[in-house]
């Protein structure tokens, strides 16, 4: 990727936010933490009691030191739910079964800091340790580098620098904000996943496959990313043939040049879904081969956990597990199956209304999204965006949320929330999207920029947003920036609260809400998304 262009101040304002808001989520943890375990811990538990969460909580080998016990307090809080998962495969390897849910990249990389970066610490800190710091480091570092990477694409998409501005500032506080700084893999997969999609905007088809495979060696839903070069070159191809529909060529160049984009799509998604394939075959090999001697060396209390909650140990009695049968032996979608009960409505219980309305501001912005898409872009919705557009020909691109080149995203937004409403867990929603699709963010900053027309230029009230998108856009370059310093937006919108519209403060509400509530219930072992 390129280095970050010194004489853009957007984006050094945007690396600044991204760097002041990660600092500030790990402060407000670690006051969170003393406050409830110190300071006022009566009082604290009443407001926000502890809650025995029936999730993955191995034992803690060997014993803590003080400096161990230091590192909990004041970081402990990330390495709740799912973040146990990360930090014992990271420690222990893939021992369970069901920790097979989780991919391996990140895990990796948690060992890798943590034996390299932090090897000095390894005398007054035990592994388990010196992992919640490497995921500490890790994860503040992909937050920025998504944040950057956010900008930079939306730059190139949307071609409007000021909204791409904007769209960055709110991914720093995004909704799902408390799992980019947990120990999850959500900062490393949204860097990878913008990363990847800003350079195959810019036609770096090799290195954005690269990113696109290492995204789905993190998340299972890095596989969908394959739709985006798959779409890239049926669009290229399409455009080529509009292009020479009125000439005269023969059958052969053209059979040679589709050839050529089958080839290309064929081995660019077979990469992309290598790694999840290598890891159900690494899966298969473990659970499913021959019985080794692995379980004399687990530790007996790790043994015993596995007894008491009924946890698959590998190799531990030499019985393979059922899906080891299967035609297709895919132990992710057995684990979704059996141990968290994912499929098709399987969620809409009574019982499960709270999710859903938690669920529900990012699944109303989805929808909210796409049908704004829809309503401004009827007949490029209707042709997939593969034909070619009159202000196309006259060199007059649209800019803005909604210009031809967002279809592609908002398709894949709103296949994702589908997918999620109707077969996950739905309050997992949040996150899922907040780490996986720019749309969320552009269409907050689009929704932001059509109601608050003063935001960018002082004594500007008779100028649109869109006036000032369209102005910006038809610059020399696709998101050229305009002369000045640049100014963090939603610093501007909270300052002046009381004046904007009521939608802009349900918009900035949202965000700022789940971003705060979500630490605090979160690093206290309650439920969020």
């Amino acid at each position: 990727m390129e280095p970050v262009n010194r004489q853009d101040p957007y984006l050094r304002e945007v690396v600044w936010s991204a760097v002041c808001c990660r600092a500030l989520t790990l402060l407000l943890q670690a006051s969170l933490l003393i406050l409830n375990q110190r300071c006022c811990s009566a009082v604290f538990n009443l407001l926000i009691p502890d809650h025995a969460a029936d999730a993955f909580s191995p034992p803690r080998l060997p014993e803590p030191g003080v400096c161990d016990l230091l590192v909990e307090r004041l970081l402990g809080g990330l390495s709740r739910w799912d973040a146990e998962h990360f930090l014992f495969i990271a420690e222990w390897g893939y021992l369970y079964e069901h920790n097979c849910a989780f991919f391996p990249l990140y895990p990796l990389s948690l060992r890798a800091v943590a034996e390299g970066v932090l090897w000095p610490l390894r005398q007054p800190l035990r592994l388990r340790s010196r992992l919640l710091l490497s995921a500490v480091l890790l994860n503040s570092l992909f937050s920025v580098l998504a944040a950057a990477a956010l900008y930079k694409l939306g730059c190139v998409v949307l071609r409007c620098r000021r909204a791409a501005f904007l769209a960055a500032h709110l991914f720093c506080i995004s909704p799902a904000n408390v799992f980019m700084a947990a120990a999850y893999s959500e900062s490393m997969f949204a860097f990878l996943a913008f990363g990847a999609m800003w350079q195959l905007e810019k036609g770096q088809s090799w290195l954005s496959g690269l990113l696109f495979s290492l995204a789905s060696g993190v998340r299972a839903n890095g596989l969908v990313n394959a739709a985006f070069f798959l779409y890239s070159r049926s669009k290229c191809f399409a455009l080529q043939l509009q292009l020479c529909s009125g000439s005269v060529r023969k059958v052969s160049p053209l059979w040679r040049q589709l050839l050529s984009v089958a080839s290309s799509v064929v081995l660019t998604c077979a990469g992309i879904c290598l790694p999840f394939a290598l890891f159900q075959y690494y899966a298969y090999v473990r659970f499913c081969g021959p019985g080794t001697s692995l379980e004399l060396a687990v530790p007996k209390l790790l043994q015993q956990l596995a007894l008491d909650k009924g946890y698959r140990l590998v190799a531990m009695d030499g019985v393979k597990p059922p899906w080891c049968s299967q035609r297709f032996p895919v132990v992710y979608s057995y684990i979704q199956d059996v141990y968290w009960n994912v499929g098709f409505l399987r969620y809409f219980e009574l019982r499960q209304v709270p999710n859903f309305l938690l669920a529900l501001p990012v699944t109303l912005l989805g929808l909210w999204a796409a049908w704004t898409y829809i309503v401004a872009n009827p007949r490029h919705c209707l042709t997939l965006g593969l034909e070619r557009r009159k202000n196309e020909q006259e060199g007059k691109p649209r800019a803005g949320f909604c210009c031809p080149s967002v279809f592609v995203y908002v398709v894949h937004a709103t296949a994702l929330l589908v997918f999620g409403v109707f077969c996950m867990h739905v309050q997992v929603l949040t996150r899922f999207l907040g780490s996986s699709s720019p749309i969320l963010y552009w269409f907050s900053a689009h929704l932001l920029q059509a109601h608050e027309h003063w935001l960018w230029n002082e004594g500007a009230a008779g100028q649109t947003a869109a006036s000032l998108c369209e102005r910006s856009a038809l610059r020399t370059s696709p998101g050229s920036c305009e002369k000045g310093t640049a100014e963090n937006p939603i610093v501007r919108l909270l300052l002046s609260y009381r004046l904007i519209t009521p939608l802009s403060k349900c918009v900035l509400g949202y965000f700022l809400s789940y971003w705060l509530l979500g630490l605090v219930l979160h690093c206290n072992f309650l439920p969020w998304t």
